[in-house]
This record gives C-alpha cells, structure tokens and sequence, in this order.
C-alpha cells in the first residue's frame, strides 16, 4: 500500500480546496429546510461551486448523477438528486466536496430539520464526536486501525452500530486515494501515520444494526431495517503534532472534542 504524502506547497493548496468545501458545506446546509426537494438542495449545491470556480468530484464519478449526496433519515450515504421532499422532523446527511486548484477537499454533516426524536439527536451527537475522537488517533506514529477502533468503540459503547461495507479514504489530487479506513476493527494493525498523509475520516452510523443495502437506484444506500443514520466527515492532515482538521470554514473557529 502506497499512501500519498504531500509536500508543504501541495498541503498549502489542498488547504484552499478543504476550506472552500467546508464553507460550501455550511451554506448549502443552511440551505436545506421542510418542503425543498433533494434535487433543489443539489441543484443549489452544483450553483455555487460553480460559483466559486470549482468542480464536484462527485458528478460523474462511475456515473454518479449529482453535485452532491444527500441521505435522509434510513439512508445512509450516496443519496441521489431526487424529488423527495424534506419534511419537518427528518435528519438529512449532506456530503459535499470540490476540486478547486486541482485539489479535492472533501467533507459531511448530517442536519436535523426542526425538532427530532430524542434518539435520533443523541446518533447524531455520538457519530459526530465519534469522529473527533477518531480525528484525535490521526496522529504520526499511530497505526491507520487506531483511527478506526476510537470510532467502533465509542459508538457500539453507545448502543449504535457501525456500518462496515462503506469506509473513509485518503483524499488529495483524487477523491480516493490510498489507505481505505474502515470505522471498526482492533486498533494497533495497519499502516503508521506520518506527516503529509490527508485523510478522509468519516463515520456512518446507525440507530439500529449495522446492515445496509443499496437501491435499485444502484446508489442510494439504506439501512436495513429501515431505522435512521448518520453521517459525518473531515479531511485532516497529519502533522508533526496535532491533526490539523482541514475542511473548517473561512473565519470559523472548531472546537475539538
């Protein structure tokens, strides 16, 4: 397994790419609200990256038909541009990224639309700082499953469970770069992780069990038992010393966990 390391000119670049996904993430998250269309949302997302000069690594990627996935409620990831309709209630998963400079920055959240069940706010709380505890294992040193086992260990701790046929990635000049990075398995196994390595941390995790499935659509993964799920993601640096999370938004400031 050969894992990209970038140079200080290259992660300067990739730099400019994460932020601007990440400050397109925010906007097109407060874009989402009851009685808009996925395709709507997706259709908003394509505007403004296009808007910034950028491009969606997502739309046409083996095919794939939006600027964006969006997943809502018992879908998991790789949701379609459609014409469903956000309701008042629905938890929406929103995976966004952009080739700007010839860099991929790639980046998620998963938003609740007015109030939710009490729940399904705490699989949203647990897949988030699941991913920051997760973020905290990138270190140089560490071995790649270190970075898996602090997101299975927390959330199965949780009552939730993980789900295993869908895995983050290293990200960089492509979206999917070497190591994959499962979100279970025994930490202390793998790769080490040395500065210059970007990776695309990003937990899927379900309210029920840990089965998916995919849709006739060939996209759009469900959870199996038709409960919600949640989706979050970073791209992070290695470095010398702490991780350095990449896709925070211009001007924000993100407060580890």
């Amino acid at each position: 397994m050969s894992i990209p390391l970038k140079n200080a000119q290259e992660i300067a670049e990739m730099r400019k790419s994460c932020v601007l996904a990440a400050t397109l993430l925010k906007a097109v998250a407060d874009f989402i609200e009851p009685g808009r269309t996925i395709k709507e949302i997706d259709d908003y997302a394509g505007r403004r990256i296009q808007e910034a000069g950028a491009r969606s690594p997502f739309l046409g990627y083996k095919g794939y038909p939006g600027y964006t996935c969006i997943s809502v409620n018992e879908e998991v990831v790789h949701g379609t541009p459609r014409n469903r309709h956000i309701q008042y209630g629905d938890v929406v998963s929103l995976d966004l990224g952009v080739i700007y400079g010839g860099w991929v920055g790639d980046t998620a959240t998963t938003v609740a639309v007015g109030e939710i069940a009490p729940e399904v706010r705490k699989l949203l709380d647990v897949t988030e700082q699941s991913l920051h505890l997760a973020i905290d294992k990138a270190r140089s040193g560490n071995r790649l499953s270190d970075v898996s086992h602090a997101v299975e260990s927390f959330v199965q701790g949780n009552g939730f469970s993980v789900v295993r046929e869908f895995v983050g990635h290293g990200v960089g000049r492509t979206l999917h770069e070497e190591p994959q990075i499962p979100n279970y398995g025994p930490p202390g196994n793998g790769p080490k992780l040395k500065p210059g390595m970007t990776l695309a941390i990003e937990p899927m995790v379900n309210l029920g069990d840990s089965r998916v499935k995919v849709l006739a659509d060939g996209w759009t993964v469900v959870t199996a038992d038709g409960k919600p799920s949640a989706h979050f993601e970073h791209t992070v640096l290695i470095t010398e010393k702490e991780p350095e999370i990449l896709t925070i938004p211009e001007g924000v400031s993100l407060r580890r966990r």
